[in-house]
């Protein structure tokens, strides 16, 4: 099962790559795939006659695929969270297939035992999602570094800055009245923000005999990948309340958290049937998943047949082509270009807008004859929805409807940043 590990698409070697933990507790195997649905794991030589590539024990664990580094040694990175010393901690190895993996490259101060990392390309840097204490309730704690190697450790400096904990919003299971925790936090950059995938804790006791741990995945936004927005705190992937499925207990998620294929993101997440009746086996059976979402789909405005306007902030842009992710097949959006006072921009009215009534992840909203490249900045724009819901907007350099922003873990024809 995946637990953070990583599932990425390898538009080097155009294969969707899942890292996986093989055995609880124990080493890091591989799989490939060319459809992101059927799975092959191969026969390779790092232990002869299995899939495995990194043979250590091992908690949670990330593998990375970084595009960006000049160093094709080191397009892969592993962060392997361990106990060594008798003290938990990340060893972090580079690898140029994700298969071999260089010896240790460095060993991180003392973190908790579920700590992972993600990298965060609008601030440049890469982020320990660090599990705060023993003992203690689950909460994160923060490090970042331009450079993995040469960058301080936190004991190096002092303590890492508390980050991140659940709070009232959070809902406790009425069946266990527990008050939740934050178990972990995977991240990635999507498009102009950040995803993070938060596993909540729902509680540790009360729970049957061979039950895994009732973890949910919520998700939030983030604009620097420091400060989150979480407005929704129902579970975006939960657990199954049927005694019996695979994910009866203990969702975790992905490292990249999400793929974008075609019209959809694919969110791999692992789950664990436990044992019933066994206390002590409830962690066995894990297994992975695949959550599918339209593409943006985490949330709509909508209107209903009465209709609706929405009206941004004033933007700053530097494309011509506004495009829109809308579902309107029984309805329609069109749109305003507005100046500082309010008022409609000449030739970009709502009654100049040729509006869109189909239900599509990527469609061009037009005007008959101005286009935005005529616009001063900075500007509003105003969506008229009727019977439609409206997911995403942007303004592209061309009239494929480019978004140039960033792609999570990758998908088929994609590049590392270019959104398609």
């Amino acid at each position: 099962m995946v637990f953070s590990d990583g599932v990425w698409y390898d538009p080097k070697d155009k294969l969707f790559k899942m890292w996986y933990m093989g055995g609880y507790g124990h080493s890091v195997c591989y799989a490939h795939s060319e459809d992101g649905l059927h799975w092959t794991k191969p026969d390779l030589d790092v232990t002869k006659g299995t899939n495995i590539v990194h043979p250590f024990t091992r908690d949670s664990s990330i593998v990375w695929l970084d595009q960006q580094d000049p160093d094709p040694k080191r397009r892969y990175k592993l962060f392997r969270s361990h106990s060594e010393d008798k003290r938990f901690g990340l060893s972090v190895y580079f690898s140029e297939d994700g298969i071999h993996w260089a010896d240790r490259a460095l060993r991180t101060g003392s973190a908790g035992d579920r700590t992972t990392a993600y990298y965060n390309p609008f601030r440049k840097v890469w982020v320990y999602s660090l599990r705060h204490g023993w003992g203690t309730p689950r909460r994160r704690r923060y490090w970042e570094t331009t450079d993995l190697v040469k960058g301080k450790m936190w004991e190096q400096i002092g303590e890492p800055p508390m980050w991140l904990e659940s709070d009232k919003l959070d809902p406790a299971r009425k069946d266990l009245n527990i008050t939740p925790q934050l178990y972990n936090l995977d991240c990635v950059a999507y498009e102009s923000l950040m995803i993070g995938l938060f596993a909540i804790w729902r509680g540790d006791k009360n729970i049957p005999p061979g039950r895994p741990k009732p973890n949910d995945l919520c998700v939030g936004f983030s604009r620097d990948g420091y400060h989150w927005h979480r407005p929704d705190r129902s579970a975006f992937i939960s657990v199954s309340e049927k005694q019996g499925d695979w994910n009866w207990g203990n969702v975790q998620s992905a490292g990249g958290c999400c793929l974008v294929v075609g019209d959809e993101l694919y969110f791999y997440h692992s789950g664990r049937a436990g044992s019933p009746g066994d206390g002590k086996a409830r962690d066995t059976a894990g297994s992975t998943g695949l959550a599918i979402l339209r593409r943006d789909g985490f949330a709509s405005m909508d209107a209903t047949e009465t209709g609706g306007t929405l009206t941004t902030r004033p933007l700053q842009f530097k494309g011509k082509y506004l495009f829109v992710n809308a579902a309107a097949s029984e309805g329609d959006v069109s749109a305003e270009v507005l100046d500082e006072k309010g008022t409609s921009l000449p030739g970009l009215s709502k009654t100049d807008c040729i509006s869109i009534k189909t239900d599509k992840t990527r469609q061009q909203l037009a005007w008959k004859n101005a286009g935005l490249d005529t616009v001063r900045q900075p500007a509003r724009i105003r969506f008229h929805l009727k019977q439609a819901g409206l997911f995403a907007f942007w303004i592209s350099p061309n009239t494929a409807g480019t978004s140039e922003g960033y792609v999570a873990a990758g998908g088929p024809g994609l590049t590392d940043r270019n959104a398609g």
